[in-house]
Parts: structure tokens; sequence; C-alpha cells
């Protein structure tokens, strides 16, 4: 039998899901640190891109200093790629001045619970 006679020559390779890459998904916790313009639907904008895709993150802060909002959010369990796309999203919008994107190593002891402070 020859390769194009197998029945799998002709098969699509399996894509492997972004999430899946890496499987950083439960140690890694992701902060998302906003600049944002002091308008009543700021945070209402931001935190409806996590709930598009169905996401809770673990914490959210938010302060306003002068004519600036300043927004923390931490959520766990996504791979990078989700969350630099996320970061992405949060630069699109119009209300949105800065955003950066850090990452802390969750210990076994720490996964699930809610940070009071980040």
């Amino acid at each position: 039998m020859t390769a194009l006679e197998r029945p799998d020559h002709f098969a699509l390779p399996r894509k492997q899901d972004a999430d899946d890459i890496g499987g950083e998904n439960n140690k890694v916790r992701y902060h998302y640190e906003l600049q944002v313009e002091p308008e009543s639907d700021s945070l209402c904008r931001i935190l409806n891109l996590f709930a598009l895709q169905c996401l809770l993150p673990h914490g959210v802060q938010m302060q306003q200093h002068a004519d600036l909002l300043r927004v923390d959010i931490a959520i766990d369990g996504l791979s990078w790629h989700r969350a630099q796309l996320i970061a992405e999203k949060m630069r699109n919008l119009i209300c949105v001045c800065e955003v950066v994107l850090r990452t802390a190593l969750l210990n076994s002891e720490s996964r699930g619970k809610i940070q009071q402070r980040f």
C-alpha cells in the first residue's frame, strides 16, 4: 500500500486549541493594569470582554486618580495566547489609555483563592 492509498493520508492534521498549548493554564495568574478615561461605562466595557467569553475574574479593583481611572483585574486559567488577545481587545477600546499585562506563578495553596491586594 502506498502513502496515497492509506485512508489517513488526506486527513487534516488536528489543530490544537490555543488554550491547550503550554499547559500553564492552572499555574499562572494574569494581572491586567489599565489606565482608563473616567466615563460611566468604562468598567462595564472592560468587564464585558471577559463576560463574552464566559470568564470570571478573581479580582477587580478600580481607583480614581486625578483625571484617570486605574483598573486592576486578576484572572487565572487562561493560556498566554488568550490573555494577550484580551489585552489587545482592551487596547482597542476607545476609553482605554494604557494596558499592562503581568503574569504571576501560582503555588498549590493560592489556586482558587481571591487575592485582596495585587
